[in-house]
């Protein structure tokens, strides 16, 4: 049975709720922070505390009067607090609270990122050792090359994971910096005392120097590691729906019980789920190049990266956690085909053992050219007459006055082939 997604955690980050609620207490914090240098009564700060309430419904009525999100919030705020609230937003400007409670929210996503690939690695370990020696051809340019395994193509991806693990864990750094420095990042009307302050409370990193916002090569770095990440992912599914394809058949992605393939042909039974996959990785590719484009700002600040921002962060997030789940549900079902793997692996003949016979002849003594040419020409001979290519060898003269028959047999081996898998393995730990 195919696992739904819900949207739960990662929904939960990006809701318009969680962002107000960060708002109002960077909003209580600082005057707190006010408080604790004494620079605004004690009492006052006590009263803000229980008395700033949200009620995004009431923002929203007043911002249709302001034409300012900021405002309406101290506004609405300040209808609750009483004559206390003049003491709000004291010498701040609204990216102070915007870009720290943004970095609040990027850092909460990060976290689950984090648990997404952590989750993932461990799907692919297990798969990875389930079929460490399950044999299966290796293939370059799409043409049968040499002998693999289907577990070390899962490793690879295990690794591949972990360095977007690495990648995500110095992201969530980059982004956990947030700025209570005034209009133009210069602390005009706000002590610097008070964004140490806030920000240690917030577990967040002051930014060394800002203007009116936190720098947006931020903001890019994460949507630049999400597009990563997503692109590993389609990368990831692009193999499994190629080796999905009714020539190959050597996997195939979880079919439900009563789920149907096609519209018009009841036998077809396609890769739609790594298909949306790979769908959806073009997307988060293009989110990035829209923060990117938010990196060259007017000067101190202008508002043209705010739009974009409530848009392609939220969506690139929620989109790489969805892939996330849709990949481990393929993971966990996946359907492998070893007998199916092993049929494909002798389709060539035997022209997948090339390489040694080319090494065996070198050392006899022939160049690299005279032993080239001579597999070459057996190999293609071979293949056009639709024969075994130890066949081919084995009656070739020019080939045996080399290479003896048990030597030539000798390079028919696939257990030399796959010598090194479990050394590969213990290299990553395994």
């Amino acid at each position: 049975m195919l696992k739904r997604y819900t949207l739960p955690e990662m929904g939960e980050v990006w809701r318009e709720e969680n962002r107000f609620e960060k708002y109002v207490e960077i909003e209580v914090l600082v005057c707190e922070a006010l408080a604790e240098i004494g620079q605004i009564p004690q009492k006052a700060a006590r009263k803000i505390r229980k008395r700033s309430k949200i009620d995004v419904k009431r923002v929203k009525e007043i911002e249709r009067i302001t034409h300012h999100e900021t405002i309406a919030l101290i506004e609405a705020i300040s209808e609750k607090v009483g004559k206390e609230a003049r003491f709000l937003h004291l010498g701040l400007t609204s990216s102070d609270i915007l870009d720290t409670a943004l970095a609040l929210q990027l850092k909460e996503s990060s976290n689950l990122i984090i648990k997404d690939l952590e989750d993932l690695m461990k799907a692919l370990l297990g798969k990875a050792k389930k079929y460490k020696d399950t044999v299966m051809i290796g293939r370059t340019h799409g043409i049968h090359a040499e002998p693999t395994t289907f577990g070390l193509k899962l490793l690879l991806w295990r690794e591949e994971c972990r360095r977007n693990l690495e990648r995500m864990k110095e992201t969530k750094e980059t982004v956990s910096y947030g700025k209570i420095s005034g209009p133009v990042g210069t602390y005009s009307n706000i002590d610097l005392r008070v964004e140490k302050i806030v920000l240690k409370r917030l577990n967040l990193k002051p930014a060394p120097i800002s203007t009116q916002i936190i720098q947006r090569d931020r903001q890019a770095r994460y949507l630049a590691t999400l597009a990563l990440i997503a692109t590993s992912l389609e990368k990831f599914a692009l193999v499994l729906r190629n080796l999905q394809r009714t020539e190959i058949g050597e996997v195939e992605e979880p079919f439900a019980k009563r789920q149907k393939g096609s519209s018009a042909m009841p036998h077809k039974r396609n890769p739609v789920i790594c298909e949306r996959l790979c769908g959806l990785a073009r997307i988060v590719r293009g989110n990035l190049l829209a923060g990117l484009e938010n990196i060259p700002l007017w000067e101190e600040r202008d508002i043209s990266h705010s739009s974009v921002e409530r848009i392609i962060i939220p969506d690139s997030s929620i989109l790489v956690d969805y892939m996330f789940h849709k990949f481990r549900v393929i993971i966990e079902g996946l359907k492998v085909y070893p007998e199916k793997m092993r049929e494909n692996l002798e389709k060539t003949k035997g022209l997948i053992f090339s390489e040694k016979v080319l090494l065996e002849l070198m050392k006899k003594g022939l160049s690299r050219k005279e032993a080239y040419a001579l597999v070459q020409r057996n190999a293609f001979r071979a293949k056009e007459k639709g024969l075994e290519f130890k066949d081919s060898l084995l009656k070739d003269k020019k080939v045996t006055r080399h290479l003896k028959p048990r030597e030539i047999e000798g390079c028919f081996n696939l257990k030399y082939y796959l010598r090194n898998v479990a050394k590969i393995y213990k290299r990553l730990g395994i």
